[in-house]
């Protein structure tokens, strides 16, 4: 099996990279960390890298212009035979040129599930709303923040007295399950995508999490055999423009394929 070539984007700590890391060490998955490449000297990611024995690369971008610090991040890319990126905290916007350059060949994983809560502070956002179900999104990058068409999504409950902290734990352990299930679609070709109104897939929210927060449950639907044996995440497949914003009242609407989660975790929250 031939298998995509992946570099990975960090600009800090690399928790998702040390996730994809630790999924492509299997044979059987379908893509390879071939590069870790961070704008920052001081990335912890980078260790991470070096220990796991992958390549890794540093493009300063600290007094650089755009142009020229996305001419010497392709280069580097090129180099690598790079077929997807995949950002993991990379705290840098790309100009539309070089999002273009990768269009449908590059992905980001947000803590929110998108459309709602793009940009910063998600966690805060969602506890300020008064949300009953958060979570995460991997989607492709296009030019607009956040605004790209959804791949994959997994929503967790907010409970009664979370705080940021929790919450942000809680979506964190769902960001690691998913990211590497989502990259396993794309590099075997399965994820669909029909812009702007993309078919995605909403992750079982209640497949993991810790005891007796949400039940335990991994049935599989689709035909991702391959990917979620190795990594289970349940995928039901969604459209995109079908997944409603929070409104500040909480969820008004979620998507008719997840009605199914809506109730399990209203039952936990009577």
């Amino acid at each position: 099996m031939t298998r995509a070539r992946v570099a990975v984007l960090v600009s800090g700590r690399g928790s998702n990279m040390a996730a994809l890391l630790a999924a492509a060490a299997d044979p059987s998955y379908p893509a390879e960390i071939a590069l870790v490449l961070s704008n920052r000297a001081d990335a912890a990611g980078l260790a991470i890298a070096t220990a796991a024995g992958v390549p890794v690369a540093v493009v300063p971008s600290q007094g650089r212009d755009r142009a020229g610090f996305e001419a010497a991040m392709q280069a580097v890319l090129d180099a690598h035979g790079i077929g997807i990126i995949a950002l993991a905290g990379f705290m840098r916007v790309l100009t539309p040129g070089f999002v273009a350059a990768w269009e449908g060949r590059m992905i980001n994983i947000h803590p929110s599930l998108l459309p709602a809560f793009p940009g910063l502070d998600t966690h805060a956002r969602a506890l300020a709303r008064g949300v009953r179900l958060h979570g995460c999104t991997v989607h492709l990058v296009t030019p607009g923040v956040d605004e790209g068409p959804i791949l994959a999504q997994a929503a967790v409950p907010v409970l009664p007295g979370d705080t940021e902290a929790t919450l942000a734990a809680r979506v964190l352990t769902e960001e690691h399950r998913l990211y590497p299930a989502a990259l396993a679609r794309l590099a075997a070709g399965r994820a669909v995508v029909d812009a702007p109104a993309a078919i995605g897939s909403l992750a079982n929210p209640l497949a993991t999490g810790a005891a007796g927060v949400y039940p335990r449950g991994e049935a599989f639907i689709g035909d991702t055999a391959m990917a979620e044996q190795s990594h289970p995440v349940e995928f039901v497949e969604v459209r995109s423009q079908d997944i409603l914003e929070n409104r500040a009242a909480g969820w008004d609407s979620f998507n008719k394929a997840a009605t199914y989660a809506i109730a399990a975790i209203a039952a936990l929250l009577v």
